[in-house]
């Protein structure tokens, strides 16, 4: 069984290393939609996965880190392209989530990445 939490984010960036006169060089700003997946076996008494709460207290210093920051900022954000973002919080959360199926980056309405590691 999969569950997931959703989590939004408000941050600028910048692409460095995409070509001189795209958009996406200049510094702007997304409402980031991210989505935290996890997999496993549904606990016979408890009912669930696991505890939403979890994944919530999980994602909190992710948050900390991202949130209304400059992603260039952030180290190992440099060039902070959803897919990067969406690795680099894949790693800040295995750790505490060994049930980690799943991460989802939305950067807008329409764009986005799934990442379920390598």
């Amino acid at each position: 069984m999969e569950i997931f939490k959703q989590f939004s984010i408000e941050a600028a960036h910048w692409l460095p290393n995409v070509p001189e006169g795209h958009k996406c060089r200049r510094l702007h700003g997304h409402s980031f939609q991210i989505e935290v997946h996890v997999c496993g076996p549904v606990d016979a008494e408890l009912g669930w996965v696991m505890d939403f709460a979890e994944i919530k207290a999980a994602f909190e210093p992710v948050e900390a880190e991202i949130d209304h920051r400059c992603l260039n900022e952030v180290a190992g954000l440099e060039n902070p392209t959803s897919e990067n973002l969406a690795r680099w919080i894949w790693g800040r959360l295995v750790p505490e989530l060994p049930l980690l199926s799943k991460v989802v980056v939305r950067e807008t309405c329409t764009s986005g990445c799934v990442y379920t590691g390598d």
